[in-house]
């Protein structure tokens, strides 16, 4: 395995760069140095994705800088967070040149789309796995939190649900055919919604991302809130792609506790359902209101006249242990 410096300098000497001009000095030395903008408040978080848990072994280097790269700003955007710089871990079993390269091309492209830099890391030797920390700025108090939800709030969601699942299961089972594409697109290339979020600060009480699955993530801003919700799991939003390739009900399913499409979840006051839809009237994502927030804990479905409970079932490392 090359040295760790010359593994550095030569796949993540420079990449990304600081829109927000905070970073005064980055890789190459023990630490960091940022200098914070005036009135702002750091919002900061790390995600961690293991080979044959989060992707399947032999995944190539590009797919896996977008699907960790992704994921990660995603916890940014439900946070209604301006991405600023990150930090990153690698733990490497051999120095494969061919996957480094793809890796850090892809993660330099996204660095650069999204205004972010490379900041500082490690790299070790043993089975692929990689952290990253990425860092935001807020307006003081203005970052969303789960905790926000109140009785009578609209819940909505971003973009379309269980295309991730969907992706992974056809790879799993060696699927075929012309909605395979999309839905493997969706599990390696999740979109965070930066830009929605920053669209919906103004008017969201509570938000998440959707990370473990719809019910399993919105019961954490119930808990949070202390509130429960009435859903309508006919208004979910399903691609056609997922609908064609498993039907109504196994789409319905995987929206619903598949995980992973790193799409938001998040709350609204009935009263500025309005102007939200006026904000968003010219938004490229599509926002989809599935139900609202209630006075009584847990999740009810209501569909055709029938109201019934759920449980907030979703994906759970110490229980799920075999993700791919």
């Amino acid at each position: 395995m090359s040295g760790e410096f010359e593994l550095i300098r030569r796949y993540f000497s420079d990449l990304g760069y600081d829109q927000s001009g905070s970073v005064r000095l980055a890789v190459g030395d023990d630490c960091a140095v940022i200098a914070p903008p005036a009135n702002r408040d750091l919002v900061l978080s790390i995600d961690t994705m293991v080979e044959g848990v989060h992707f399947l072994a032999g995944t190539s280097g590009d797919k896996v800088a977008s699907r960790l790269f992704g994921a990660a700003l995603s916890d940014l955007a439900a946070m209604a967070a301006t991405p600023a710089f990150f930090t990153l871990a690698l733990t490497l079993p051999s120095t494969d040149s061919i996957w480094l390269q793809a890796f850090s091309v892809r993660l330099a492209e996204l660095a650069r789309q999204y205004g972010v830099q490379l900041i500082g890391g490690d790299t070790t030797r043993g089975p692929l796995t990689l952290s990253i920390q990425v860092h935001g700025w807020t307006h003081p108090g203005k970052a969303l939190l789960r905790s926000g939800a109140r009785p009578g709030d609209r819940i909505f969601v971003t973009g379309t649900l269980g295309d991730s699942k969907g992706g992974l299961e056809t790879q799993l089972k060696n699927i075929h055919g012309a909605q395979v594409p999309y839905l493997q697109h969706r599990f390696y290339t999740p979109e965070p919604r930066i830009d929605t979020a920053l669209l919906i600060a103004e008017y969201a009480t509570a938000a998440i991302d959707v990370s473990d699955g719809l019910l399993a993530d919105l019961n954490h801003i119930l808990e949070a809130s202390n509130v429960g919700a009435m859903i309508n799991p006919d208004e979910l939003p399903i691609s056609a792609e997922l609908h064609q390739w498993v039907g109504a009900a196994q789409s319905r399913e995987w929206a619903l506790t598949g995980g992973e499409d790193f799409e938001l979840c998040f709350t609204v006051p009935a009263i500025l359902e309005p102007k939200l839809s006026w904000a968003l009237r010219d938004h490229r994502v599509g926002v989809t209101c599935i139900g609202q927030i209630s006075a009584k804990p847990g999740i009810l479905f209501s569909e055709g006249g029938r109201v019934w409970p759920v449980e907030p079932q979703g994906y759970n490392h110490f229980i799920n242990k075999h993700k791919v």
